[in-house]
Order: C-alpha cells, then structure tokens, then sequence
C-alpha cells in the first residue's frame, strides 16, 4: 500500500539516521521526496543506489539555517514537481549534556540555529506553496528534550522551543488545512549518537531512559513520520509526539 502515493515531500537532515530513513520510507509508499542535507557525499550515496531501485528521490545541498537555502530548496521542487505537500524538519544537532555554566554563546547560538530556526525557515518557506495547493503536512522532529529537563540547556531549549513553535503554527493555519505536527524521540542509534554512547557509562545511562531497555532504530521514528505526514491522521494537528519506548511516561 502507497500510504504517500504521489506527495512531494522534503525531508531535510537526510544524508543518515532518522532523515534517511524517513527519506527512503517515503519514497517506498510513492512520494517523490527532496532528500536535503549539507553532507553531499552521504547523502548522494545512498539516493544513488535508492534510484537504482526505482525510488523518485532527488538529492539538494542545503543549509538549513540559510533562508537562501530554503528559498532554493522550494523553488527547485516547484520546478521539478509543481508542489509540497509534506514537509520533515528533522535536521538537528546534540552537542551533549551540556549545562548553562558550560555553554558558551557560540555553542548556544549554533544549536539555536539548527535546531529551532532552521525548522521556522522551513516552513515560513512551505507554507506559502501548500496554501496555494490546499494544504499539506509538516512534522518536526523534537525530542523528549523538549518535554523534560536535564538533556543540556541549548538542545532542550532548541526542542522545547520546536514544540511551541508547531502548536503555534498547527493553530494558525489549521484554516488552510495544514497540520503541523511534533514527534519527540527518546535515545535513537543514529550517527549523531554513535559517539555519544561510546564514552563511558553512557550507553547504558540513554538504553535505561527507556521502560524497554534500549534504543530505538531510525525506521521506528520514520514509521511515526509516515503516519503524520499520510492522510490517515488528518484530525491530527499540533500534538507532541513522544516514540521514545515510554521514557517520559515515568
């Protein structure tokens, strides 16, 4: 079943983990998905063997907290296929556990950027086109850092930050038919968290967040992007999602 048969979605943050699975899951149920990061070489490699079999994915350089870049993103989909229709926010950066007496401003400003404006530029650049098309669906990707405390000052206040802008948004423009959606993730084995479990006790601290003892794979975050960004969740607007195993049930 082709759950996105004929969507045009952009999915930023694509080149691994979860933006590539997402990517790729996307394409698998017939959406022609812009697949967009600043990694080119990763990214291009894995879109390249997606095409081979037969996935519509095209693969953009970008900046996410470049306005131009939004601006060249959305005009090349519109030249290639008329349209959005779903938009992923998922690229973002963990810097680690940070406290606010150890986060400089550089380091404050970076993840800022990142994580909460890129996502703003993304859909002040968006949402203009799904108004002209009748709507359309945006999911962010938060984390349950955005719901807790103790995760580092800039990354919560980056995800916290994320939530509120989507409720924001989901109210705003649930006139025009566009929902806007926030999914929070507990502790997922992605290559930005690769390193991080291999420093001492770390692994074992991220698995025991969650009820079920572990991590969760990229594609358990993408099947719940899947499902917001389908029309099979269209009584579905401004929630914080949390697929994190139960972590924040506690």
């Amino acid at each position: 079943m082709e759950r996105l048969r004929n969507k045009i979605a952009i999915v930023t943050g694509a080149a691994g983990g979860m933006g590539a699975a997402e990517a790729h899951l996307f394409a698998q149920h017939g959406a022609r998905v812009i697949a967009t990061d600043i990694q080119c070489a990763k990214l291009k490699a894995w879109v390249t063997e997606a095409k081979k079999d037969g996935l519509l994915i095209e693969d953009i350089k970008h900046d996410v907290t470049s306005e131009a870049d939004w601006n060249k993103v959305v005009d090349m989909t519109l030249a290639i296929y008329g349209r959005i229709d779903i938009l992923i926010n998922n690229a973002g950066i963990f810097p680690g556990f940070f406290d606010c007496e150890q986060t400089s401003k550089e380091l404050w400003d970076k993840v800022i950027a990142i994580n909460l404006t890129g996502p703003f530029l993304g859909c002040k650049a968006c949402i203009p086109q799904m108004k002209k098309t009748g709507g359309g669906s945006i999911v962010n990707i938060g984390s349950i850092a955005g719901l807790v405390g103790g995760n580092g000052v800039a990354y919560s206040a980056s995800k916290g930050g994320l939530s509120l802008l989507t409720k924001d948004l989901a109210v705003t423009f649930a006139k025009d038919k566009i929902r806007v959606n926030n999914i929070c993730p507990g502790g997922v084995l992605t290559p930005m968290t690769e390193d991080l479990l291999k420093q001492p006790g770390m692994e074992e601290m991220i698995k025991n967040l969650s009820p079920q003892g572990r991590v969760a794979d990229p594609i358990e975050i993408a099947w719940g992007a899947l499902f917001l960004a389908s029309d099979e969740s269209s009584f579905l607007t401004g929630a914080d999602i949390p697929i994190d195993g139960g972590a924040v049930a506690r």
